[in-house]
């Protein structure tokens, strides 16, 4: 059986006066992708952000390997090989393309000293990103930046890729560049966490899923699974896909 690289246990989280998390009970298996879905406001944009340690569980935890990180500021839980791109994309408009990428190049202190054959890679999978190297990112189309806030976090080899609606608002020519980076990272081995609202983005990536429902996970297992059940799909996500 394949070991779990993150695991989540009986989580619960609160913001503000709000009760978000209701007891998530959530695990992530090595080298895999895993699609967490459900309806807007269910509670999987929170997920991802108590397990990056920007929203702190209230009650649970969170493990990741065999260390428990609930506690852990973020950096710290950047430090050992988790990278987040969040649903905003989280880039700064201000500087270039190159700076973003350094940014996240924990091994660099110069663009140069970055992975040259890495860059290559990830060039090829994004062309925009060589394309728009010296231009302020800010400048860049939405589609352009949610394929440099995913090449940022590609700058580096990872143990983790948590992604927040990746192919959210983008062109279909676009949304299969989007597959095919997921697709070669997922084969060097980066075990990789997704929510995604494109079922057909889902499908064809998904090693495991969660459905999530009112701050809980109701379902989980193979994607293929899910994907073959459409009474099970429409039961849990109000819909056949």
């Amino acid at each position: 059986m394949t070991a779990n690289l993150l695991a989540l246990s009986g989580v619960h989280t609160h913001i503000g006066a709000y009760h978000i998390l209701h007891g998530v009970d959530l695990v992530v298996p090595k080298g895999q992708l895993t699609l967490l879905l459900g309806r807007n406001g269910v509670g999987k944009t929170t997920t991802l952000r108590t397990i990056m340690g920007l929203w702190r569980a209230s009650q649970g935890s969170v493990t990741f390997g065999s260390q428990e990180i609930t506690d852990l500021p973020t950096p710290t839980v950047a430090s050992l090989g988790v990278a987040y791109v969040p649903e905003n994309m989280g880039i700064f408009s201000d500087l270039t393309v190159a700076e973003n990428m350094l940014l996240a190049a924990n091994q660099a202190r110069r663009a140069s000293q970055m992975d040259a054959s890495r860059l290559a890679w990830i060039f090829k999978l994004f062309p925009a990103v060589e394309r728009f190297w010296h231009h302020p990112a800010g400048k860049l189309s939405g589609g352009q930046k949610q394929m440099l806030a995913v090449a940022r976090a590609m700058v580096e080899p990872r143990q983790l890729l948590i992604v927040d609606e990746p192919s959210k608002g983008l062109a279909p020519a676009i949304i299969n560049n989007m597959i095919d980076a997921f697709a070669q990272l997922k084969a060097t081995g980066t075990t990789i966490l997704l929510v995604e609202q494109n079922i057909n983005f889902a499908k064809r990536l998904g090693d495991t899923v969660a459905v999530m429902d009112n701050g809980r996970v109701v379902h989980a297992g193979p994607m293929q699974a899910l994907a073959d059940d459409e009474d099970l799909q429409r039961s849990l996500l109000g819909l056949a896909i």
